[in-house]
């Protein structure tokens, strides 16, 4: 049974035109209703976390500016809208609910987050759509209670997890991998462990035989005891803000490779949804669907 967490104020409600589609996460819940895989997993609510937790990963004036919807208007405009009370719930939350679904993972072997993924956010400040970097908030978490030793993360989002890297790029025990696209946001990469750019309009195959080198080449190089997987969808070449070419087909392929890859070493995986980009929200809920459809077959 796969466990899932969620939070109905995942979804901050902006207008429908905005470039974000925070639509995305009501149109992910009925997504997954409809196709009946609900029927077969276990929902979990997260509530708000403490600033502690949060700490470990950001600045403490920036934490506290996001619980009291005070954040500066310079780091809102790098953020790409405004943090009212809604937007600063919803990164709390979304924050929250990772971790929560990190430690369903611990004792399930595999969980995910119906939000999460937002690593433009640095310890500073927030970025590129992202406020809270709910992935190294996490993974600090799980080193600072003992649960975790060895942790890697794979981003395959489109764009470079450039927060995660500034937050984390200095600890041993965590090993970031972010394959991307070289010509997208952010224009300054930061240095992950391992960084994979890739080319423009990049198709299936090609991104998959990437993606299978690149994981046999961090076997060699570490063994984690936990993994988080940003499966982002902007890698669709119907995307918005994606220059790759993947399709669902090759976007199920690409998940199935990643989460069967840890469950068969019987690695825990927490999985987060990460970007996605599209007018269209019912088809951007059918490629976010592709993540939890791929892990209950391992649950």
């Amino acid at each position: 049974m796969l466990n899932i967490v969620h939070h109905p104020a995942y979804d901050a409600e902006f207008d429908v035109e905005h470039r974000f589609p925070m639509g995305k996460y009501t149109a992910l819940m009925s997504e997954l209703g409809q196709s009946g895989l609900l029927e077969n997993c276990a929902l979990h609510t997260p509530e708000m976390p403490e600033l502690e937790q949060l700490n470990l990963a950001h600045d403490t004036d920036y934490v506290r500016s996001v619980f009291a919807a005070t954040v500066d208007q310079r780091i809102e405009r790098l953020i790409g809208f405004p943090v009212n009370r809604k937007v600063a719930d919803r990164a709390l939350l979304a924050t929250s609910g990772t971790m929560l679904a990190a430690r369903l993972a611990l004792n399930h072997g595999i969980a995910c987050n119906t939000a999460g993924g937002s690593h433009h956010a640095k310890r500073a400040n927030g970025a590129g759509f992202c406020t809270l970097n709910d992935v190294a908030v996490s993974a600090l978490n799980l080193l600072s209670q003992g649960l975790a030793k060895q942790i890697l993360i794979v981003d395959l989002d489109v764009h470079q997890g450039d927060g995660t890297a500034e937050i984390l790029g200095n600890l041993p025990e965590i090993f970031t991998l972010s394959v991307h696209s070289e010509k997208n946001f952010p224009t300054r990469k930061e240095r992950s462990s391992l960084d994979v750019p890739l080319p423009d309009k990049m198709n299936d195959a090609d991104y998959l035989s990437v993606l299978e080198n690149t994981l046999s080449k961090i076997d060699a190089q570490f063994m984690p005891d936990f993994v988080f997987y940003n499966a982002g969808v902007d890698v669709h070449i119907d995307d918005r803000l994606g220059r790759l070419a993947l399709t669902n087909d090759g976007i199920a392929a690409r998940d199935h490779h990643v989460v069967c890859r840890f469950a068969r070493q019987d690695i825990p995986l927490c999985g987060v949804i990460g970007g996605g980009y599209s007018k269209d929200l019912e088809a951007l809920a059918k490629r976010h669907a592709i993540l939890f459809e791929a892990a209950a077959a391992f649950a």
